[in-house]
C-alpha cells in the first residue's frame, strides 16, 4: 500500500505541479507514505499477528479499488512519469541508478542507527513479551506506531524511486496484493538478524523469478512457491541463518 502510495504521490505531483527533480520526488513519496502511515497507525497499532496482516491487506485493497476506479488517476491504465531531473538537468539511466544507490545507502545507515537506538532495541523486547515492556514504563502501542511510520516512509520512498525508474505507475504493479506477497516472500527468504539480509533476499528472489520464467514460463509461479516452502521447512530462519550458523561454527572451532 505505501509502496504504491509513494509512487502515485510522485505521479500526482508531476501531473499537477510539474515536479521532476529526483530529490523532490523522493521526499514527496516519503512524506506522503509517512502521513498515511501515521493516520492508519492509530488503528493498526492495536492489532497483532494475523489480524494486523489482514487489516493491512484490507486497507491496501481499498486503495487498489480507489486507484483502479479513479479516472483522473488513470484508472487501471495508470499514469506515465517523465524522466527525473536534478538542478534542471535530465538524469540518464546511469545517473538515476547512482542516485537510487545513494538513497539506498542513506536508508541502510538510517535503519542501522535506528536499530541500535533504545527504541530500536525495544523491537526484540516487544516481540518476546509486551506486558513486561509495559511494566518497564514503555508504551508498546506508541513504539509500534513509530516503527510503523518508519516502515511506511521507507516503503513509500522505494515506491517513488521505482516510479521514477520505470516511468509508469498503475494499480496492478504498485498496489495489488501480489506486490505485498513478493515483499513478504523476500522477507521470509532473507530472515532476520542483519540489515543486509533483505538485499540478499531481493537479489535471490529476482534471480529465481527471472530464470524460472525463462525456463518454465507456464510453471514459474509453482517454482517460486516451491522455493518458499523449502525455505520454510528446511531453513525457517531464512538465508541469514546460514551465515549465523557458519559464524557460530567458526567461533566454536576457534575456541
Amino acid at each position: 500500500m505505501y509502496y504504491g502510495f509513494g509512487a502515485y504521490a510522485v505521479a500526482m505531483c508531476q501531473k499537477y505541479f510539474g515536479m521532476t527533480d529526483i530529490f523532490l520526488r523522493f521526499f514527496i513519496a516519503v512524506a506522503a507514505a509517512g502521513l498515511l502511515g501515521f493516520a492508519l497507525g492509530f488503528i493498526l497499532r492495536r492489532y497483532r499477528e494475523i489480524f494486523f496482516a489482514m487489516l493491512s491487506l484490507a486497507f491496501s485493497m481499498v486503495l487498489y479499488g480507489l486507484l483502479a476506479k479513479a479516472e483522473f488517476l488513470g484508472s487501471t491504465d495508470g499514469m506515465s512519469i517523465s524522466p527525473s531531473t536534478i538542478l534542471g538537468y535530465e538524469l540518464g539511466r546511469f545517473g538515476l541508478l547512482y542516485f537510487i544507490c545513494f538513497f539506498v545507502i542513506c536508508a541502510i545507515v538510517f535503519a542501522q542507527a535506528y536499530l541500535r537506538s533504545s527504541l530500536g532495541h525495544l523491537t526484540t523486547a516487544i516481540s518476546d513479551n509486551e506486558i513486561r515492556v509495559e511494566y518497564l514504563g514503555y508504551s508498546v502501542e506508541k513504539a509500534i506506531h513509530i516503527k510503523y511510520v518508519i516502515s511506511a516512509c521507507l516503503a513509500g520512498g522505494a515506491g517513488g524511486l521505482m516510479a521514477a525508474s520505470l516511468g509508469q505507475v498503475d494499480p496492478d504493479s504498485m498496489v495489488l496484493w501480489s506486490v505485498s506477497g513478493e515483499l513478504v516472500f523476500v522477507t521470509i527468504m532473507s530472515g532476520l538478524g542483519n540489515i543486509l539480509a533483505p538485499f540478499m533476499g531481493a537479489v535471490l528472489f529476482e534471480f529465481i523469478r527471472t530464470y524460472a520464467f525463462e525456463l518454465a514460463p507456464q510453471a514459474w509461479q509453482m517454482i517460486i512457491g516451491g522455493t518458499l516452502l523449502a525455505i520454510i521447512f528446511f531453513s525457517p530462519g531464512g538465508l541469514w541463518s546460514f551465515f549465523q550458523k557458519l559464524n557460530f561454527l567458526r567461533k566454536k572451532n576457534n575456541d
